[in-house]
């Protein structure tokens, strides 16, 4: 079953590299990024988990827990953070289950088309997870989506960029642009109308009728 925006993320126990996790329970008050991956000890996964380990204190700034997912086992995820440290010089704190039973993967629609196909034929790389990406808010719903390929890796400054989005426009009546990066202006919501959006906003840049831009609140 697919994971939409808004729906109540699935919650799970499971082990992992800090011991058992809760989700719902693990998430508390912050916000969290889930990501899978297809394998340990592989070269892609382990230039992203390295990304992780170096934006640790970029994502601790902004309330956000991370947790990996894969289809290894814990013992197996203790070895491979050495290389992942090794390769990004950084250590590796954030939690990566144990999904062996691939109940997260599944609970999250992690799994390759190839999955679903009839057992006879199937390789390992069809029970894989692709690169699934999920950004978590506080009250526990589904906020942002991203699936890449298992060739394509993630690019984890895009992730960033899109959680200080949503962050942004979380229960604001505002909406961010193309591009947009922290600091820059954003959309107003049609739900105020002038009048409404200059007395929460203060000036306005209307470029459109419908399109008013206004500075970010704090």
């Amino acid at each position: 079953m697919s994971i939409r925006i808004n729906d109540i993320a699935p919650d799970f126990t499971a082990d992992s590299t800090a011991g058992e996790i809760r989700f719902h329970d693990w998430l508390g008050d912050s916000y969290a990024i889930i990501f899978s991956h297809p394998r340990d000890f592989t070269p892609v996964c382990t230039t992203e988990f390295g990304a992780v380990a170096q934006l640790a204190g970029e994502f601790a700034k902004r309330n956000t827990k991370v947790i990996g997912v894969s289809v290894d086992s814990v013992e197996d995820h203790g070895k491979w953070k050495r290389d992942i440290e090794a390769f990004a010089g950084a250590p590796a704190d954030f939690p990566i289950i144990d999904d062996t039973s691939l109940t997260v993967a599944k609970a999250y629609d992690m799994l390759p088309a190839e999955y679903y196909l009839p057992t006879e034929g199937r390789t390992p790389a069809n029970t894989a997870t692709v690169r699934t990406v999920y950004i978590v808010g506080p009250d526990k719903k589904v906020r942002l989506t991203m699936t890449y390929p298992m060739s394509v890796g993630r690019n984890f400054a895009e992730i960033l960029r899109a959680l200080d989005a949503v962050q942004a426009t979380d229960g604001v009546p505002v909406a961010t642009p193309a591009n947009w990066v922290p600091g820059q202006d954003v959309i107003v919501a049609l739900s105020l109308n002038n009048e409404q959006a200059k007395e929460k906003f203060g000036e306005l840049d209307i470029k459109l009728p419908y399109l008013r831009f206004a500075k970010r609140p704090v």
